[in-house]
Protein backbone atom coordinates (compact mmCIF):
# COMPACT_ATOMS: atom_id res chain seq x y z
CA UNK A 1 0.00 0.00 0.00
CA UNK A 2 1.38 3.39 -0.93
CA UNK A 3 2.09 5.72 1.96
CA UNK A 4 2.31 9.44 2.16
CA UNK A 5 4.39 11.30 4.70
CA UNK A 6 2.33 13.74 6.76
CA UNK A 7 3.75 16.38 9.06
CA UNK A 8 2.10 16.32 12.49
CA UNK A 9 3.05 18.64 15.30
CA UNK A 10 3.05 17.11 18.78
CA UNK A 11 4.28 18.46 22.08
CA UNK A 12 7.37 16.92 23.64
CA UNK A 13 5.43 15.10 26.33
CA UNK A 14 3.20 13.34 23.83
CA UNK A 15 6.19 12.34 21.69
CA UNK A 16 7.94 10.93 24.78
CA UNK A 17 4.82 8.95 25.71
CA UNK A 18 4.50 7.59 22.18
CA UNK A 19 8.16 6.60 22.09
CA UNK A 20 7.91 4.78 25.44
CA UNK A 21 4.77 2.95 24.33
CA UNK A 22 6.30 2.08 20.97
CA UNK A 23 9.39 0.64 22.63
CA UNK A 24 7.32 -1.32 25.16
CA UNK A 25 5.10 -2.77 22.44
CA UNK A 26 7.92 -3.53 20.00
CA UNK A 27 6.77 -1.14 17.31
CA UNK A 28 7.52 2.42 16.24
CA UNK A 29 5.93 5.82 16.65
CA UNK A 30 4.56 5.88 13.10
CA UNK A 31 2.73 2.59 13.60
CA UNK A 32 1.21 3.85 16.84
CA UNK A 33 0.01 6.98 15.07
CA UNK A 34 -1.46 4.88 12.26
CA UNK A 35 -3.30 2.75 14.83
CA UNK A 36 -4.52 5.87 16.57
CA UNK A 37 -5.78 7.35 13.31
CA UNK A 38 -7.63 4.12 12.50
CA UNK A 39 -9.17 4.08 15.99
CA UNK A 40 -10.38 7.66 15.63
CA UNK A 41 -11.91 6.89 12.24
CA UNK A 42 -13.58 3.69 13.52
CA UNK A 43 -14.96 5.53 16.56
CA UNK A 44 -16.38 8.29 14.38
CA UNK A 45 -17.96 5.76 12.00
CA UNK A 46 -19.56 3.97 14.96
CA UNK A 47 -20.81 7.27 16.39
CA UNK A 48 -22.26 8.24 13.00
CA UNK A 49 -24.05 4.89 12.77
CA UNK A 50 -25.45 5.42 16.28
CA UNK A 51 -26.66 8.89 15.33
CA UNK A 52 -28.31 7.53 12.17
CA UNK A 53 -30.05 4.78 14.14
CA UNK A 54 -31.29 7.24 16.77
CA UNK A 55 -32.56 9.55 14.02
CA UNK A 56 -34.37 6.65 12.35
CA UNK A 57 -36.18 5.90 15.62
CA UNK A 58 -37.11 9.57 15.96
CA UNK A 59 -38.61 9.49 12.47
CA UNK A 60 -40.37 6.17 13.01
CA UNK A 61 -40.94 5.34 16.66
CA UNK A 62 -41.30 1.65 17.54
CA UNK A 63 -44.78 0.16 17.28
CA UNK A 64 -46.09 -0.36 20.82
CA UNK A 65 -48.21 -3.37 19.80
CA UNK A 66 -45.16 -5.07 18.29
CA UNK A 67 -43.14 -4.48 21.45
CA UNK A 68 -45.92 -5.88 23.67
CA UNK A 69 -46.25 -8.91 21.40
CA UNK A 70 -42.51 -9.55 21.48
CA UNK A 71 -42.51 -9.26 25.28
CA UNK A 72 -45.35 -11.81 25.57
CA UNK A 73 -43.53 -14.21 23.22
CA UNK A 74 -40.27 -13.79 25.16
CA UNK A 75 -42.07 -14.46 28.45
CA UNK A 76 -43.47 -17.73 27.07
CA UNK A 77 -40.17 -18.93 25.62
CA UNK A 78 -37.82 -18.15 28.51
CA UNK A 79 -36.48 -21.44 29.89
CA UNK A 80 -37.30 -22.26 33.47
CA UNK A 81 -34.15 -22.64 35.47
Amino acid sequence: MARREVLVQLDDSLVDQLDRLAKASGTNRSELLRRGARAVIAAEEAAAADRELAEAYRRLPPDGALIRSAARLAARTVPEW
